[in-house]
């Protein structure tokens, strides 16, 4: 008996420092695979590192873009497009003026009544219209007659106290937010149409002129008064309420910037040099690259998936169509690598774009003690439930770090702009106040990047100058920025000058 049960204990024993022995393997295991996802982390910080010194290589290398773009078309990657804007709004139009805002699915038609330096904006009434998948792959005539119908119902709608002068044509801004080369304020060719659009006879037509032929043929006299890019939009919406705004820039699904420019500093400009002395210049500012950008394996991927390879590559590191989906790609390699969800990839996690911006943003603003909207957004969108604390505040740390990089280099470009325009100095004894008028979802909603963005500003500009220097938020660039844009460049200018 007593051989039998010394041999039980034995064996007992044997099984106890087997099964601690496979315990001991599984925590050196995990732990292992623990200290790779930290690993994958820490690289990516390294890689995405934005110190001051990067960030004023980058801002100079706008600037060189800037002016090489501004010498010749094609002489950069930023296409520093003439806006043929050369008189932003003052603050004095008066008068009732009308918007169309056509860049995606829906289209938005806007009226304004302006009321000079003491009435500002008196009211503003819009609509918005959808517009039938049918016409968006149909014939110019058919989209634009659609456009025109809807407007023509609009005015039909103009109160007693929201009404054009006797004796007035109605006056138009319209923003086009596809690519078109600008030949006039007032005119501009189609080059190519994106965001779903296919309606192939529009393409190298001038677009105000299509928009005018549907607008006759719908018995509606309006004069497109200005063709308008949202951000010069933007630009001429902050200018109308402060006069020392200089430039603009939109960070939001994507990002472009738009600045005003002394009109003999652009060497590519042959015509007569408009009155004023100034032009405003779209940069296209999402196409800058340049070998100072802190580019990862992740962002070289992202763009080789991409519709349009090779391009937009500032766009792709800084804008909200894009911030989400760096993090997703960094999140499977850790699935992968380091088993972070436990044994297989979770499939919802290999599907590009699933992880929105808004998403990332909800969990990096997570100060829950248990971070339980990472632990939601991670159940809801990607279906992973169970995750750890540890694990979570490694999500919040990865949002941190891509999030931080984007909103820095999107402060070190603005400064570029600054420095183009010598505004990135203390002049002696001069306060020459500089404002960035700023716009976009991302900019808005997305907190931390939005604060992160204006203190980069402040360590890149130095105390004395940033004193001089604010950013504010411009609203709505694409609708009331072009409706004061036509009211700037009214037909009826002059006659009242006069």
């Amino acid at each position: 008996m007593g051989k039998v049960a010394v041999g039980a204990a034995v064996v007992c024993a044997a099984a106890v420092c087997a099964a601690g022995a496979l315990v001991v393997r599984h925590r050196m295991k995990s732990s292992g695979k623990w200290a790779r996802a930290v690993a994958i982390l820490k690289e990516l910080e390294e890689k995405c590192g934005t110190p001051s010194s990067k960030l004023k290589q980058v801002a100079d290398a706008m600037t060189v873009e800037m002016h090489a773009g501004l010498a010749s078309d094609g002489g950069s990657k930023l296409k520093m497009l003439i806006s043929y804007v050369d008189n932003l709004p003052t603050g004095d139009e008066k008068g009732l003026f009308y918007a169309l805002d056509l860049g995606g699915t829906n289209f938005r038609v806007i009226r304004v009544q302006l009321g000079g330096k003491d009435g500002r904006v008196v009211k503003q009434e819009f609509e918005e219209v959808s517009i039938p998948p049918e016409l968006m792959t149909g014939s110019s005539d058919d989209l634009f007659d659609y456009i025109a119908s809807a407007l023509a119902k609009f005015v039909a709608t103009e109160s007693d106290s929201l009404h054009v002068s006797p004796g007035r044509q109605r006056e138009l801004g319209f923003t086009f937010s596809f690519p078109v080369k600008q030949t006039s304020i007032s005119s501009g060719t189609l080059m190519k149409w994106t965001k779903g659009f296919s309606v192939e006879d529009t393409v190298g037509e001038d677009v105000v002129a299509e928009l005018t032929k549907a607008m006759e043929r719908v018995g509606l006299d309006i004069r497109v008064a200005a063709l308008v890019n949202d951000t010069v939009g933007t630009l001429a919406g902050g200018r109308y309420n402060n006069p020392d705004v200089v430039a603009a820039v939109i960070l939001g699904t994507g990002t472009n910037a738009a600045y005003v420019e002394r009109a003999h500093a652009i060497p590519k400009w042959h015509g007569l040099l408009p009155k004023s002395g100034e032009m405003v210049i779209n940069m296209e500012w999402g196409n800058f690259q340049s070998s100072h950008l802190p580019l990862t394996e992740y962002d070289q991927e992202l763009d080789a998936g991409s519709l349009n390879p090779g391009e937009q590559i500032f766009e792709k590191m800084i804008s909200g169509m894009y911030l989400g989906e760096i993090v997703r790609r960094v999140l499977c390699k850790m699935a992968e690598q380091a088993e972070i969800f436990g044994d297989i990839v979770p499939p919802k996690l290999k599907t590009p774009f699933i992880l929105r911006t808004p998403h990332m943003s909800a969990m990096h603003h997570d100060t829950s003690p248990d971070l339980k909207v990472v632990a939601a957004k991670l159940k809801d969108i990607l279906e992973i439930s169970n995750t750890s604390l540890k694990l979570r505040k490694l999500i919040v740390e990865l949002c941190d770090i891509v999030a931080t990089r984007g909103a820095r280099l999107s402060a070190a470009g603005t400064v570029g702009i600054l420095k183009k325009l010598g505004r990135d100095t203390a002049k002696d004894g001069e306060k020459q106040r500089s404002v960035v008028a700023l716009d976009g979802g991302l900019y808005e909603h997305y907190t931390k990047f939005r604060t992160c963005m204006e203190n980069t500003l402040r360590e890149l500009l130095g105390e004395e100058v940033s004193g001089n220097i604010s950013v504010e938020h411009s609203n709505d660039g694409s609708g009331i920025g072009a409706a004061l844009l036509a009211a700037s460049h009214s037909q009826y200018i002059e006659a009242e000058e006069s």
